[in-house]
């Protein structure tokens, strides 16, 4: 799962047992990753208080003495430039009762010690792929709106990933919070065409993003036969002060409630997190219809209360 061809992403590392950082280290290096350590909480803070924007991800042990990773995950969440850092939660504590506590401090990765390295991997890239995903987002947000603030309605046809993140980023420009916009309607595009259009189920996704090949999966499937002519469509439309998103597919629906919200149990997965986040950061409202194969994105377009 090397990073060939990409830019090097970097992590930091905070385990207050040094055979656990050397074990993160090796297996993080040969990755790819530029790795920083820190043997407690307190050298960790002062780290991400003085360079924390070059870091696209921290993996924090929860059980430190002195300052825990709890409190260093809190205090994270309370900093105006460290609050979108994702943090992989490293603990040895797997119950649900401690996972829910460390999602509402805002931490949706997790790593159980022992750990596997495909797992580790496939969680710290899940992590790194949505830090990049904001950064990339705020880019974009920056350049000038021109005149889509003056539309009503519109309609798209997509069928591929790129297509999918193009026209999210579209939609999303045209709300108080970009980044937050931008992200939610992107994964509920890519859910119509990874589990809609091509059926791919929660264990097969799993398993492609353990092996490192889930784009490259997602990409030979939709040239076969079967899925080539498929399509997502999505409609979009001002009523009053809220934006609306309508996203259909050609499969059959799936069981969506119970990914509405962020199932601890799901916590030690690579995937399985992005509708609930989605729900929770991006929307004012996300209704599924039907079997499943169309959602409505319901997004605030007044600023002063906006979801953010």
């Amino acid at each position: 799962m090397a990073q060939s061809g990409k830019p090097v992403s970097t992590l930091l590392l905070v385990d207050d047992e040094p055979f656990n950082l050397e074990i993160l280290s090796e297996h993080l290096t040969e990755a790819g990753y530029a790795i920083e350590t820190a043997l407690n909480g307190e050298e960790a803070w002062s780290i991400l208080t003085q360079a924390g924007d070059s870091f696209d991800a921290v993996l924090l042990d929860r059980m430190m003495p002195g300052l825990n990773g709890m409190e260093v995950l809190k205090r994270m969440q309370a900093h105006p430039q460290l609050s979108e850092l994702p943090v992989v939660m490293q603990t040895a504590v797997g119950s649900p009762d401690a996972v829910r506590e460390g999602m509402e401090a805002g931490a949706y990765y997790y790593l159980t010690k022992p750990f596997e390295r495909d797992m580790l991997l496939a969680i710290v890239a899940a992590a790194v792929a949505q830090h990049r995903a904001r950064r990339a987002v705020k880019q974009v947000a920056a350049q000038p709106l021109d005149g889509l603030a003056l539309l009503d309605e519109a309609r798209f046809s997509l069928a591929t990933l790129d297509e999918a993140q193009r026209v999210a980023t579209l939609l999303g420009r045209m709300t108080p919070a970009p980044e937050r916009a931008v992200l939610g309607l992107t994964e509920l595009m890519v859910n119509a065409i990874e589990h809609g259009n091509l059926g791919v189920g929660y264990g097969e996704k799993k398993a492609m993003m353990q092996s490192g090949h889930w784009r490259e999966t997602i990409e030979a499937m939709q040239r076969e036969p079967e899925h080539c002519d498929k399509r997502v469509r999505i409609v979009t439309k001002r009523e009053g002060d809220m934006l609306l998103v309508e996203i259909s597919d050609e499969g059959d629906g799936f069981e969506w409630e119970p990914y509405l919200d962020f199932d601890p149990a799901r916590a030690f997965d690579p995937n399985g997190r992005g509708i609930s986040m989605a729900r929770a950061m991006s929307f004012e409202a996300l209704d599924y219809r039907g079997t499943g194969n169309v959602v409505v994105a319901s997004i605030r377009l007044s600023s002063s209360t906006s979801n953010q």
